[in-house]
């Protein structure tokens, strides 16, 4: 999902600012002030061009040429190159087009069931990926995934934007929980829109000229075309995504993840159980209303909803005061006490500046940060190893709620205390032909 950007102006301001409190040199060069000399622009490759994989490709095109694009829908790969990239060639097999070694990263924006076995096939291709969220289907899938990075040495950036383009908000927030301004947290809530549609049965239609549909359904279950079940909407079926759980929470989770510093971790036990499934056959099959209790090492109890009132973001609550932050605002008596005291504020935004471990060239440019980070050997803002664990804790929530019953997981062992049928859904069922590679 795209945020509103800061503005050049007020990006190196801002940056150049915090980059000095930090006390560490921050010199803009001339191809870090603009845009990437040609001499500098990798060729890209980009997969999966519906709305949001389109705009990841051209956000992309900021920073490399991109040289081929790849869609299941051929309408979908024509209309980006006539519209965006003029000088593509066109594939429908993602495999194809990794086989040109001249592209040196790619884009993945194709539905959340393919990411995992695009971007290891694109790994051990030798490429640097770029893959929206939510980063996986299971928890097992993110497991192979840390796996695949780590045993090519590529970079992989994940389509978390709240953490790079919106790090004034959005880091300042973890910044200000990180440096104990709230206190010692005691509780989260984590609020979802209240986006997911509800609906069906919806009947089996003729499948589009030109959709490659049984490649566009991969290692989900064979089923009937119905255009409910492509497009934006394929985020409603539990067979291609995880619903609200995983579509923002993802975005949501992560920040609450990040500020409680536990990305090498997770929860302790998680209740899905006041949530519903949705039981119309053949319709959307993840739940509209959502509420999931966590509880989180250090006792602090997280909650993510998605029930009305609510205004969606992340609310903080310490034993020193509360922090709301979404992507328009960040608000509480923390962040008032900085504006009102510039040497605190000065403080806080180096510690928003160290969040990014060296790679502030780019703050306020996620993909620009994807891009720094390959390019220099730095490190991304939104790794592997952090988003699979944050994607976990959504995955986590909606085992739960599957399964109806309250669940304890070890975070260190990556499965479930005593539960062996919750460990069988760790993974899912995959067809022969698709299946998700497994990295030794």
């Amino acid at each position: 999902m795209m945020t509103k950007q800061l503005t050049r102006r007020r990006f190196v301001q801002t940056s150049a600012a915090a980059a000095a409190l930090a006390g560490t040199p921050y010199i803009f060069t001339s191809r870090l002030m603009a845009e990437d000399s040609k001499n500098e622009r990798p060729l890209v490759g980009s997969i999966g061009l519906g709305g949001q994989g389109t705009g990841i490709a051209r956000r992309a095109s900021g920073h490399g040429d991109v040289v081929a694009v790849c869609d299941v829908q051929r309408q979908h790969a024509e209309r980006a190159k006539e519209k965006h990239f003029a000088k593509a060639e066109i594939f429908e097999d993602y495999r194809k087009l990794l086989d040109r070694k001249d592209i040196e990263a790619v884009t993945i924006g194709t539905p959340d069931h393919w990411h995992t076995t695009i971007a290891i096939a694109a790994l051990e291709a030798g490429k640097h990926v770029y893959c929206e969220k939510p980063l996986t289907l299971t928890i097992d899938e993110g497991k192979q995934l840390v796996a695949a990075v780590k045993k090519s040495g590529k970079t992989m950036q994940v389509g978390t934007q709240q953490r790079g383009d919106q790090f004034e908000l959005f880091g300042r927030a973890v910044a200000t929980v990180r440096g104990g301004h709230l206190g010692k947290i005691k509780k989260v809530t984590v609020q979802l829109p209240l986006s997911t549609e509800e609906g069906g049965p919806f009947a089996g239609q003729k499948v589009p000229e030109g959709l490659n549909w049984d490649m566009w359904l991969g290692q989900a279950p064979k089923a009937d075309y119905c255009p409910e079940r492509s497009h934006f909407r394929f985020r409603w079926w539990y067979e291609y995504s995880g619903g609200i759980a995983t579509d923002w929470g993802a975005h949501h989770m992560d920040v609450a993840q990040w500020a409680l510093n536990v990305e090498d971790s997770g929860p302790l036990t998680i209740d899905g159980t006041a949530t519903k499934l949705p039981n119309i056959p053949g319709g959307f099959n993840t739940p509209k209303l959502v509420t999931v209790n966590f509880l989180y090492p250090g006792d602090v109890q997280l909650q993510m909803l998605a029930q009305p009132p609510g205004d969606e973001g992340v609310l903080f609550e310490g034993d020193k005061g509360r922090m709301f932050v979404n992507r328009g605002r960040i608000t509480g008596k923390a962040i008032e006490e900085q504006d009102a005291d510039p040497k605190l504020k000065e403080k806080v935004m180096a510690d928003v500046v160290a969040l990014f471990k060296g790679n502030t060239a780019k703050m306020g440019d996620h993909m620009g940060n994807f891009f720094e980070a390959f390019k220099f050997g730095k490190w991304p803002i939104s790794d592997v190893a952090s988003q699979h664990r944050s994607v976990s804790a959504c995955h986590l929530a909606n085992l739960s709620i599957r399964l109806k019953r309250k669940l304890t997981w070890d975070a260190a062992k990556e499965q479930f205390v005593g539960d062996s049928e919750a460990d069988g859904m760790l993974s899912r069922p995959q067809r022969d032909e698709y299946r998700v590679p497994h990295v030794a």
